[in-house]
């Protein structure tokens, strides 16, 4: 039987010029690099300049994500921007996006799952483009955290970076199988009696503020561990395939901690697991495509390996996508 499937024929990913050091940090607020590094993992991460608002490291991914699949912003029908971070309230950086790469009239909007944001924009994409109703997906997690740092609390401000990363998403033809190229299944959650956990203590209908974000960090890690493991373990019996047939996991990089312990709950092999928490922090909705683009780009992932995308975030929110190349 010949099935449409979705499947991602690019990926691209830009990071701002500027690098903030753990040592940076200690400079502003009570902190060392052994301090950041023994509890995160986190060495480093990247800010956008004042200028440079969301929409633009969107941009500057998707370009890249095109170029790699071979396709132009002519030809794309559909974007999708997750992020928490936009530019403006409205109009939704997708529309942005689309203005400045000088796509067509289509469909244009923005998904609003924070660190999980990816994923669901990646679900949505794949309602669209495996029925018919788009062609040329462009789905891109873009966000400058930094924008919402209390930059003296010292528990959250080492943990968030800006950058962006997009997925070009087309139809293919597959055979129903396990086998076959794109998306193969999903799961996705949302627990809303734990918001207090993780939030931005401010937005247009409240304060009237952009406000800053608040985590209760060990709670928000138990949680992380457990929902992750369970989110994967139904993306994969959703696509028929085991733990074990899993090429490579490509989970959200929020912390390290969280990365290991979500691989020493299900027995993952570390070499599996693509980490680049310690360059990129944690830049929220953009971290699954930058690890992703960063791990094709080394030659680790390749055309045919099936793999896992994982994350967790504010609302709770959690979901995870098994995909082959």
């Amino acid at each position: 039987m010949t099935l449409v499937r979705s499947a991602v024929t690019g990926v691209g990913s830009y990071l701002p010029e500027e690098i903030v050091t753990n040592a940076d940090l200690a400079k502003i607020v009570d902190t060392s690099d052994e301090w950041i590094v023994a509890r995160t993992g986190i060495r480093q991460r990247r800010r956008a300049r004042p200028d440079q608002p969301t929409s633009d490291l969107a941009v500057e991914a998707a370009k890249k994500a095109l170029l790699e699949a071979g396709r132009t912003a002519a030809e794309v029908d559909l974007i999708i921007v997750a992020t928490t971070t936009p530019d403006l309230t409205f109009p939704a950086v997708a529309s942005i996006v689309q203005r400045k790469l000088g796509c067509p009239v289509g469909i244009a909007f923005d998904v609003q799952a924070v660190c999980s944001g990816f994923v669901y924009a990646l679900s949505v994409a794949d309602g669209f483009v495996s029925r018919g109703q788009a062609r040329c997906a462009l789905v891109i997690g873009a966000e400058e955290m930094t924008r919402l740092m209390d930059w003296t609390d010292r528990t959250t401000c080492v943990l968030f970076g800006d950058g962006a990363g997009a997925v070009v998403v087309e139809p293919v033809e597959g055979q129903g199988t396990k086998a076959d190229r794109g998306v193969l299944g999903f799961a996705l959650r949302c627990d809303g009696n734990k918001t207090d956990l993780l939030y931005v203590d401010g937005g247009p209908a409240s304060t009237g503020t952009v406000g800053h974000l608040r985590m209760a960090g060990n709670q928000v890690f138990r949680h992380a561990v457990v929902n992750i493991a369970e989110g994967i373990g139904a993306a994969a019996a959703a696509a028929g395939v085991t733990i074990a047939e899993i090429d490579w996991f490509v989970p959200h990089q929020a912390n390290q901690r969280i990365i290991s312990g979500v691989g020493e709950r299900l027995g993952l092999d570390e070499n599996k697991v693509i980490s680049t928490v310690a360059l990129h922090a944690n830049t929220s909705a953009a971290s699954i495509p930058l690890a992703w683009d960063a791990a094709i780009r080394d030659g680790r992932i390749k055309r045919g390996d099936l793999v896992m995308l994982e994350a967790m975030g504010g609302g709770l929110t959690w979901g995870a996508c098994a995909v082959r190349m």
